[in-house]
């Protein structure tokens, strides 16, 4: 008797929960064929047996059907089929191809060719800036300028003595470093906005742009130069001192953090420039232009090296003028304030196909929140 009601009581929530816990459907949609077998109650009571994914959420039963969950025979073959290799004469579903189970969009060119990059979308490209003024430099006056400014020099040196006239490893290593600032200080001015309940005048997401700017670098010169053992072992050495000797900088004094920043830029214009000198003097290979550099910088097919160069050179001094800028204090909130002034930002803001217009036109749009 008792056994008779179990069986019935059992059967009764596998009606009601087999939809959730054990759906078809989600597995259809995922693979062309089952993983393992359970016993199921279709719609009439019957218990049968079938192909099931375990989930560990029941309402997210699509999502953990997602095809990343796959493995990759598995998920070549729900992409190739297109459909979900259901039951016969049932309708074919779509392939689940993404994490929430929401196909993503095909992304191509303005040509209409695919998209090939996935660090980098077609609207986060630009077109650099190549009117700024190079020469441009901030005559130290407080002590903390002097600081700053003899610090990057001396830094300098050492610098100089290592790699000499190997420019394109220097480039390469320079990035590695040059992408750190933007990082540490958009991460603590982010804990700086949670902690005060205010937004950051749009410096968060500016810091942040800068570190990525900094990154697409080094994935360029990636492609046109081939660091040495000892070198990559020197990016584990220097990346550890300078991320933690930034951070301790940053949380002292923002202003002496960012003037900092300003002086490496000038550094790296210079060093740039002098990049420039060895690839007219014909001492480098001028070789073509890497694709991403191409993409990223919508630079015309037949570009070279020397017109990555430029577009880096550019972009450095765009970071100069930016770092300069936000050490002198005149964005409050970084320094103590709420972030609502922004007199001086017209200033920078020439072009918003260029990377300094997006990068402080989206600083000028949030302090006005």
């Amino acid at each position: 008797m008792m056994s008779g009601s179990s069986s019935k009581m059992a059967g009764s929530l596998l009606r009601q929960l087999g939809p959730r816990l054990f759906s078809t459907a989600t597995v259809r949609a995922a693979i062309n064929e089952p993983v393992s077998g359970l016993f199921h109650a279709n719609g009439n009571g019957v218990v049968e047996r079938t192909g099931v994914t375990w989930v560990r959420f029941p309402v997210m039963g699509l999502r953990n059907g997602s095809t990343l969950a796959l493995g990759e025979e598995d998920k070549e073959k729900a992409l190739k089929s297109g459909s979900a290799g259901g039951r016969a004469g049932e309708p074919d579903e779509k392939a689940i191809v993404s994490y929430w189970g929401v196909a993503p969009a095909k992304v191509t060119k303005e040509d209409g060719s695919d998209w090939r990059w996935k660090s980098f979308r077609p609207w986060e490209t630009y077109k650099a800036d190549m009117s700024i003024d190079l020469k441009k430099h901030h005559v130290p006056v407080t002590f903390m300028d002097k600081l700053a400014y003899w610090t990057v020099k001396a830094l300098r040196y050492p610098t100089d003595v290592f790699f000499q006239t190997r420019y394109g490893c220097r480039a390469m290593m320079l990035e590695t470093v040059a992408a750190v600032p933007g990082m540490v200080g958009g991460m603590l001015l982010h804990f700086k906005s949670l902690r005060r309940f205010e937004h950051s005048g749009g410096w968060i997401k500016a810091l942040l742009e800068e570190a990525e700017n900094e990154r697409m670098h080094l994935m360029t010169f990636m492609e046109v130069a081939n660091p040495k053992w000892y070198e990559r072992a020197l990016v584990f050495t220097v990346q550890g001192v300078f991320f933690n000797a930034y951070f301790i900088a940053y949380m002292a004094s923002p202003k002496l953090a960012h003037r900092v920043v300003g002086y490496l830029e000038e550094e790296a214009i210079h060093s740039y420039t002098e990049f420039l000198k060895e690839l007219d003097k014909g001492n480098i290979e001028n070789v073509p232009a890497p694709a991403i550099a191409i993409d990223y910088w919508r630079l015309p097919a037949d570009s070279t090296l020397r017109d990555v160069v430029m577009v880096v050179r550019a972009d450095e001094a765009h970071h100069r003028d930016v770092n300069h800028f936000a050490s002198g204090g005149r964005l409050g909130w970084l320094n103590g304030g709420h972030g609502k002034e922004f007199e001086d930002s017209a200033k920078l803001i020439e072009n918003g196909d260029t990377y300094v217009g997006k990068l402080l036109a989206c600083m000028e749009s949030a302090s006005r929140n």
